[in-house]
């Protein structure tokens, strides 16, 4: 073997890169000049991908591998490069290894409040945050429309640019859905997905895919939360004027085991006392205002008769037109009569309400002169 096989053997190129870094999603291998030799080894490791820049134009993409870089396996590199010497010369390019596996726990937020129309509340203004996770999908786009000439390409270099696509998705998404705020935390899972399925195009656009889109919170103004607060205590409380006895009997059983409490405690304490018995008063006072009148109760029902006379039933007959009957005559003191609830047929004249119908009855008119 002569001294020039030797040197050429030995100084062939190993390409490669190993990361240890959680951020860094482009790295350019350096090498003075970016002269490659004619046959140097390229090592793609799984989640990477390797591409070839040569005189600024993108020559080629290498999913993960081991790779000879000579002719055979590099047919657009072919074409661009003026292969002389036996085709073994070495040649100028710049090699970047791009990482495509998921980037994660990258955090987005709403800047300013985003104004909203809610069912219940009316117009609110609301905030949120979360996080999602990007990666690679296509490393030649990405290279075209992000990375550039960027020789250490890191996520805090793009993932402004995607916060500033999720804040406007998110805010149409939510205006869209028309879901209450106080029912948004059992629909996060939903919107999220909605959220990540608007921005999909724009991403692809990139080069860039979001397998995961999480919304973690959505709050409102600190003022509107503390209105919230207070109207769930007054809910929890119930009766508002059984919790202030119960907290003025607290207050006196406080007092009355204190020891140093002293004549200034007791006065303290008598005027609680009487102020409680004051506002139980006003309460009972005022509760009774605002009852309404009663009602009077409903008229009786009036009783109706039924009579017998030659084995027959006539009737139903009201108690004034059984005073019709008995002025008549059609209707004597021993008409069998029987009404509801009675007990058997009994004669009018023995039934006290009927028997005052007979002794107002004017007498026999007196006989013709």
């Amino acid at each position: 073997m002569g001294i020039f096989d030797f040197l050429s053997g030995e100084f062939i190129d190993v390409i490669e890169h190993t990361d240890d870094t959680d951020d860094t999603l482009v790295w350019r291998f350096e090498r003075r000049g970016n002269e490659i030799k004619y046959g140097a080894k390229l090592t793609v490791r799984e989640g990477q991908a390797a591409v070839f820049i040569h005189e600024g134009q993108l020559a080629d993409v290498f999913p993960p591998g081991m790779y000879m870089l000579e002719t055979n396996n590099m047919p657009i590199m072919t074409t661009l490069q003026s292969w002389d010497h036996g085709f073994q010369s070495p040649f100028k390019s710049e090699i970047y290894f791009i990482n495509t596996t998921r980037f994660q726990d990258l955090k987005w937020g709403t800047k300013n409040p985003i104004m909203c129309r809610d069912p219940e509340f009316g117009v609110v203004r609301i905030r949120a945050f979360g996080t999602y996770t990007i990666r690679v999908s296509d490393p030649a786009v990405f290279m075209r429309e992000i990375v550039g000439t960027d020789g250490e390409f890191t996520t805090d270099e793009i993932s402004s640019q995607i916060r500033n696509l999720i804040v406007p998705r998110f805010a149409n998404t939510v205006a869209a859905s028309k879901i209450p705020v106080l029912d948004m935390a059992a629909n996060m899972d939903g919107l999220g997905s909605i959220v990540a399925e608007a921005i999909s195009p724009q991403m692809a656009e990139y080069g860039l895919e979001m397998p995961v889109f999480m919304i973690e919170n959505i709050s409102l103004p600190a003022a509107v939360e503390e209105a919230m607060d207070k109207r769930t205590s007054m809910g929890v409380v119930g009766d508002l004027s059984k919790f202030t006895q119960f907290a003025a009997a607290e207050a006196m059983g406080d007092a009355a085991n204190n020891p140093d409490g002293g004549g200034g405690m007791g006065a303290g304490l008598g005027m609680g006392m009487g102020m409680a018995m004051a506002q139980n008063m006003a309460g009972t006072m005022a509760g009774a205002a605002a009852q309404p009148a009663a009602s009077p109760p409903p008229p009786p029902v009036e009783a109706v008769w039924h009579v017998a006379e030659n084995g027959a039933t006539t009737g139903p007959f009201s108690r004034a037109a059984l005073g019709r009957m008995a002025s008549d005559g059609s209707l004597k003191r021993d008409s069998m009569v029987w009404t509801a609830g009675q007990d058997g047929w009994k004669k009018a004249g023995d039934i006290n309400e009927l028997a005052q119908l007979f002794t107002i009855m004017p007498p026999p008119p007196p006989p013709p002169a």
